[in-house]
């Protein structure tokens, strides 16, 4: 049965996808009605595998860069982060355009899987465009950040990409993965949306910041504050560029700098004026 959690769920809301029962606490969804009885399996797959430490417990975290296939060994649990696609900035000649927006960014632990699933890496959104491509692992599924067209209203999209110049507004998160983008002032454009915080207002000639994204250190096995994914991009500025939030956002131009995409693998926005989102990454992870 495909998996199609609720959006903006409330603690302690519970989904069922045949005899598994999953409850949101806050931050993830989990199995609530399986755990005690069904221990974590094994898999190979992806671009890279390491052993990591989490919580004093030794763990194998399988790292996808692109697309492949989870290749399950031994049916059980599994923990899982998805990251999204970002979206591109803007551009439009001699106007000023807001920012791209993060891909969406969510955890899943103890996902069941007893065969191999698909993995599919979202790829950041060309410039103009709408959004990044969704990222999924079998069929939990996150979305890409929205983009912004021209110098015109922010994309909605898992984040919200930064208004153009003048009054044009951000778009918004469209499915709880993320945060609204930031709206356009006089000669400058609003931030992209990040997972972890809205994209900044621009100000008069000052483009806005990117909305930074969320620490994925603990999934990783690493100190808080060592890896964010899925920051927002930094608004174009007549005088000052807004910059890119944690995780990957790229910066927004000014008339001193180009405008940087949003980093690869991170889900990132494009900054303002042209340039590209990142791609995404799937992460999967179980006990040793």
């Amino acid at each position: 049965m495909p998996l199609s959690f609720p959006d903006a769920p409330s603690v302690d809301d519970t989904y069922t996808a045949g005899d598994i029962e999953y409850t949101w606490n806050g931050t993830t969804w989990y199995i609530s009605n399986r755990v005690a009885d069904v221990r974590y399996g094994a898999a190979t797959g992806g671009d890279s595998s390491a052993t990591i430490t989490v919580g004093g417990e030794s763990y194998t975290l399988l790292t996808f860069l692109s697309s492949g296939t989870l290749t399950v060994g031994t049916a059980g649990v599994f923990d899982v982060l998805i990251v999204g696609g970002g979206g591109g900035g803007g551009t439009a000649g001699s106007l000023i355009c807001g920012a791209g927006a993060a891909g969406g960014y969510r955890q899943f632990d103890k996902v069941y899987f007893d065969t191999n699933q698909t993995v599919v890496v979202g790829a950041g959104d060309v410039v103009n465009g709408y959004r990044g491509t969704g990222s999924r692992c079998g069929q939990l599924f996150v979305g890409g950040g929205g983009s912004t067209y021209l110098y015109l209203q922010g994309q909605n999209g898992a984040s919200g990409a930064g208004g153009g110049y003048s009054t044009a507004i951000g778009g918004k998160s469209d499915d709880a993965s993320g945060n609204n983008g930031g709206g356009g002032a006089s000669s400058a454009g609003g931030g992209g949306g990040g997972a972890g915080a809205v994209g900044a207002n621009a100000t008069s000639g000052a483009g806005g910041n990117g909305g930074d994204g969320l620490d994925a250190s603990a999934f990783r096995g690493e100190s808080a504050g060592t890896t964010y994914y899925a920051g927002g991009g930094g608004g174009e500025g007549g005088t000052t560029r807004g910059l890119g939030g944690l995780g990957g956002g790229g910066n927004g131009k000014d008339p001193s700098n180009a405008s940087t995409a949003g980093a690869t693998n991170t889900g990132g926005g494009g900054g303002g004026d042209g340039s590209a989102g990142g791609s995404g990454i799937v992460l999967v992870r179980f006990k040793n």
